[in-house]
């Protein structure tokens, strides 16, 4: 008989009709509960009260695989919460929106459960999750020369792969980012949110990580995914002239001018570290 944690079939989610959680086994080898959490001690953190951070996050739970099946996703917990809590901790706080204005979606089944400091920190902003800003009225009322927003972070986790790319709204938040040389921090498949630009050249030649696409193409063969992606974001951020650094995960940063990436949730605290030091010397040069 197969132990329970070697079962590599997708776990049935019965809140959907053919949708799956990741199986048994892809939650054994990727998720854990607790995070690597460290490192998160800013002697000197922001206490200006002005400058916080728009945090861009996934309002649609299922993914259409190719085989007809739905993935049931989200933003991933560690990829959303640990560049939170390094951030939180150097003094920024936060504004949440999604494109409907309707809760975010989690990926609970990664949360690290054991985790008091990720927890707590979720807890904090509990209510934003639940109800968070509508982004196209961010967009109208929010973003300005004059604007509180140093920078604007869009976590990964599939869920990121719904909607924001062809969203107008998010394209109208990375225009003015770019334009207005604020922070952009994403990781793993937060990066999608860049093809709302189109074909606007904003972004060629620059470098960043992000989830392989060729990681993506393997994942349901242990049951992380109960079908392939009908589209692969790393090749289309390549057509609209990013240069993709990494081809696996090691949790892999890197900063290209102002935009912060991460190659998957094993980046999730080094990003969390580069971002809030990042922000950190931007406010002290003024």
């Amino acid at each position: 008989m197969t132990a329970v944690h070697d079962d590599k079939r997708p776990t049935l989610d019965p809140a959907e009709d053919n949708a799956f959680f990741p199986s048994p086994y892809s939650l054994s080898q990727f998720t854990a509960a607790k995070s690597d959490l460290s490192g998160a001690d800013y002697p000197n953190p922001y206490k200006g009260g002005r400058w916080k951070i728009l945090l861009v996050g996934a309002d649609e739970r299922y993914l259409l695989t190719d085989n007809g099946t739905f993935f049931s996703t989200g933003n991933h917990p560690v990829e959303t919460l640990l560049p939170m809590y390094h951030l939180d901790k150097a003094g920024f706080s936060f504004d949440i929106a999604t494109l409907s204005g309707n809760p975010v979606k989690f990926e609970w089944w990664a949360m690290p459960s054991e985790d008091e400091e990720v927890k707590g920190l979720y807890q904090k902003y509990h209510s934003s999750f639940r109800q968070p800003l509508k982004l196209a009225d961010v967009v109208q009322n929010a973003l300005s020369e004059d604007s509180d927003y140093i920078g604007v972070f869009i976590p990964g986790g599939h869920g990121a792969l719904i909607g924001l790319p062809e969203s107008e709204d998010m394209k109208a938040v990375i225009k003015w980012a770019m334009e207005q040389d604020k922070f952009i921090i994403s990781l793993c498949h937060g990066p999608a949110a860049f093809l709302a630009v189109g074909d606007d050249p904003l972004f060629a030649g620059y470098q960043i990580v992000a989830f392989p696409d060729a990681m993506d193409a393997q994942t349901p063969d242990i049951g992380y995914m109960p079908g392939h992606l009908t589209w692969k974001f790393g090749e289309k951020l390549k057509a609209i002239g990013f240069e993709i650094l990494n081809e696996g995960i090691s949790g892999q940063t890197h900063q290209d001018r102002k935009l912060l990436t991460g190659d998957s949730p094993l980046a999730g605290n080094s990003l969390g570290q580069l971002a809030a030091k990042a922000l950190l010397n931007s406010v002290e040069k003024g």
